[in-house]
């Protein structure tokens, strides 16, 4: 039985978030899907729109054996023929089911690092996200629901409500703060084990309203890249090339991340953070602003959608939010600043913006409602 839930996805991914035209070729990347009806309804719906799909279904325990077993000329190898696939592309969907969000967690750190330089960062990084129009998502499974804390069937119906959000209300409530981040030059974050201060000047921002991710809600910029100094400490846990990284704490001086620290894996975190010059220093920064996300539950595309939270990120910027740092590494990593989990405070010119999770100046408002 067709579940119609997922066609109206399906449509949302193709008519609002790749926007696909007559003649494009869009990718469709699947990952461990227990169904094969998203897929199928992108076929059909990019079709009828004139566009062409290409179908990659990849199975995660593949992956695994290829990583663990990598070895720099397979991996180039691979990267090539991945590279050489994206570039005829004009739009990207990619689509991770998982039925065990921890099957990377024994794979090397040398051969994830492998997979990072000669695959993701030559395919991915420089060349889908700047040049095609993409869009990324998880599938509901078991597996989220578990780390979501919640039964199957009502992580399902989380989900679908979640990620068919009304992405045009939630473009009109962004536009105020954009406006207001394109007016600020300093901000500064407080709260329990951080107080950072930054620069946002003449940097572009961008609000995220279901184009790029699904579920989608947030608004960023970058700051400049020397101009991050202080501490911040994380509050999300973060699942990581394999690793959950739990109580991250960074201290920045001039923009670059001069100790870092965590519980349990600080020399792995180091170690990641050592991938290159730009790894160590800040691509992006963002206020995540989707209330109907309320809690973490170790998924990035979740996790940093959160109403009332906030994501600084070491690693490459994005084009359209540029501070110039380059790198392999893009670490979203989360902090939440509603009352239950510390509360904290964000200026904007040493005005106060935010407090607990609330934003204060009027014209900001809506983006408070059902937090």
């Amino acid at each position: 039985m067709r579940d119609p839930r997922i066609e109206k996805l399906a449509r949302l991914l193709i008519e609002h978030s790749t926007r696909l035209e007559p003649g494009e070729k869009v990718l469709i990347e699947a990952f461990d899907l227990p169904d094969p009806q998203l897929v199928s309804n992108l076929v059909e719906i990019a079709a009828e729109k004139g566009a062409h799909p290409v179908v990659s279904l990849r199975n995660t325990s593949v992956l695994r054996s290829l990583y663990r077993t990598a070895t720099e000329t397979g991996m180039q190898v691979i990267g090539e023929i991945e590279r050489d696939t994206m570039a005829k592309m004009q739009a990207y969907i990619g689509i991770r089911g998982a039925s065990n969000s921890n099957a990377m967690a024994d794979v090397p750190a040398d051969k994830m690092d492998l997979y990072q330089r000669l695959w993701w960062q030559p395919v991915h990084t420089a060349l889908r996200v700047p040049k095609t129009k993409w869009v990324v998502l998880r599938y509901p499974t078991p597996s989220m629901a578990q780390l979501a804390r919640m039964s199957t069937e009502a992580f399902e119906d989380y989900y679908f409500d979640v990620c068919t959000a009304d992405y045009a209300e939630m473009a009109r409530r962004q536009e105020p703060l954009r406006e207001l981040m394109l007016a600020t030059d300093q901000v500064q974050i407080k709260g329990p084990g951080t107080d950072l201060t930054f620069s946002i000047k003449d940097i572009p921002v961008i609000p995220c309203n279901g184009r790029r991710n699904i579920p989608d809600g947030e608004v960023f910029t970058a700051p400049v890249r020397t101009s991050c100094n202080g501490v911040i400490t994380y509050n999300t846990g973060s699942l990581y090339q394999g690793t959950v990284f739990e109580g991250i704490k960074f201290e920045l001086q001039d923009g670059k991340i001069i100790h870092a620290e965590c519980r349990g894996e600080t020399a792995r975190l180091n170690q990641i953070l050592d991938s290159d010059e730009g790894a160590r220093y800040i691509g992006e920064w963002s206020l995540g602003c989707n209330n109907r996300v309320k809690k973490p539950m170790l998924d990035t595309l979740f996790d940093e959608k959160i109403g009332g939270s906030l994501h600084f990120t070491p690693g490459q910027a994005y084009e359209t939010a540029d501070n110039g740092n380059r790198s392999r590494v893009h670490w979203d990593l989360v902090l939440i600043q509603t009352p239950e989990y510390g509360g904290g405070e964000i200026y904007f010119d040493g005005k106060l913006v935010r407090k607990d999770g609330m934003f204060i100046p009027e014209g900001l408002l809506p983006l408070n409602e059902g937090l």
